[in-house]
């Protein structure tokens, strides 16, 4: 089984000749399925994205969704739409809501779209302010204190969802796909050709999925896990356990590309 990924595309940063001439390019990969993991576009505007590039390419598409995918709404309110979106189309899948998917006899498909949970690097002591905390409504307007322990509380759902859905996964295949956009683990955190500084790893990567991922694994040597990611814009790879490996994609705003092919058998 072919499958085409990409990851931070930022469709609404796009002209209708760029987006078609994107969308020709998922088209002529021939995947069986594509692969986004988050930075589609905005809230007003991600689910007439998905529908345009799904209903273009006709394959299934699997995905989940970014921060900006967030921006100029709510998270409550576009993974509302998202579930709506994704139990009515009969391409798009908001892996989130689809649990586990069968790819092949031995090989699955999970994702959730995880979140920065600040608790990498300086921690609630970083300078750095993301537009998140300007454009997200759960986000806005709150002291530090209270904005780190929603990141954390987004960090530990992303945890929660992958401690449920693996080890059912891992009773049924021996290899599981796993989606998200925030990297789950420092070593994946890669920015510019290197792994993000503590003021930037807060915000560019997520403790708590990494650390269930590696607890998950360790208990099943037989077993192998790839993690597939963005957000950070950088590309890389790191293999944190033998069975478990992470590729990290590198993105460019306005130049939307492919990542190598995925093959599973």
């Amino acid at each position: 089984m072919r499958l085409a990924w990409a990851t931070d595309i930022h469709l609404n940063f796009l002209s209708p000749s760029q987006l078609e001439d994107f969308t020709w390019k998922v088209a002529s990969a021939e995947p069986d399925a594509v692969l986004l993991t988050g930075d589609i576009a905005e809230a007003p505007t991600v689910e007439d994205y998905l529908v345009g590039l799904a209903d273009q390419i006709k394959r299934p598409v699997y995905f989940v969704l970014g921060n900006h995918d967030f921006y100029r709404g709510s998270i409550a309110s576009v993974r509302e739409q998202m579930t709506a979106l994704s139990r009515r189309h009969p391409w798009l899948r908001w892996l989130n809501d689809a649990g586990i998917v069968e790819l092949t006899p031995t090989t699955a498909l999970v994702g959730h779209d995880g979140w920065a949970d600040g608790r990498l690097g300086n921690g609630m002591a970083t300078p750095v302010l993301l537009n998140d905390f300007f454009h997200i409504q759960e986000l806005t307007g709150l002291a530090t204190d209270e904005r780190f322990r929603r990141l954390a509380a987004l960090g530990d759902e992303a945890a929660a969802h992958f401690r449920r859905v693996l080890p059912e996964a891992f009773a049924r295949f021996r290899e599981v796909l796993l989606l998200t956009h925030v990297p789950p683990f420092r070593e994946a955190c890669w920015h510019e050709g290197r792994v993000s500084d503590d003021d930037w790893l807060p915000l560019f990567a997520s403790q708590a999925p990494g650390d269930a991922l590696r607890e998950i694994m360790s208990a099943r040597p037989d077993h192998t896990l790839g993690v597939f990611c963005g957000h950070t814009h950088g590309e890389g790879y790191v293999e944190i356990l033998p069975n478990l490996k992470v590729w990290t994609g590198g993105a460019h705003y306005g130049r939307p590309e492919l990542q190598p092919e995925i093959v599973v058998v």
